[in-house]
C-alpha cells in the first residue's frame, strides 16, 4: 500500500464478523452489522501539542483494534476497503 495517513490519522481494514451465530445459524451478508474491530495497516507520526511537540502513537501498523460503530471515514485504496479514523476514534488494542 503506498499510503501514508498524516497526523494522528490511522488506515483500518476492518476485519469480517462470523457468518454463522452460535446455534449455527447463517447470517446473510444485508443482516450483518459493519465490524467495529480491525487491523490498523498505517500509521501517521502523531498529532502535536501547543507548542509544536510530536505526540506519539500508541498504535502501530498490525494491531488489532476495536472501534466506534461510526468511526472513520470508508476509502477504497488499491481497489480494497479501508477505513481513515483518528487516533482518538480507536477505543482499544487487543492483544
Amino acid at each position: 500500500m503506498k499510503f501514508r495517513p498524516l497526523h494522528d490519522r490511522v488506515v483500518v481494514r476492518r476485519v469480517d464478523s462470523e457468518e454463522k451465530t452460535a446455534g449455527g445459524i447463517i447470517i446473510p451478508d444485508t443482516a450483518k452489522e459493519k465490524p467495529q474491530e480491525g487491523e490498523v495497516l498505517a500509521v501517521g507520526p502523531g498529532a502535536r501539542d501547543e507548542d509544536g511537540e510530536l505526540i506519539p502513537m500508541d498504535v502501530k501498523a498490525g494491531d488489532r483494534v476495536l472501534f466506534g460503530k461510526w468511526s472513520g471515514t470508508e476509502v477504497k485504496i488499491d481497489g480494497e476497503d479501508l477505513l481513515i479514523m483518528k487516533e482518538s476514534d480507536i477505543m482499544g488494542v487487543i492483544e
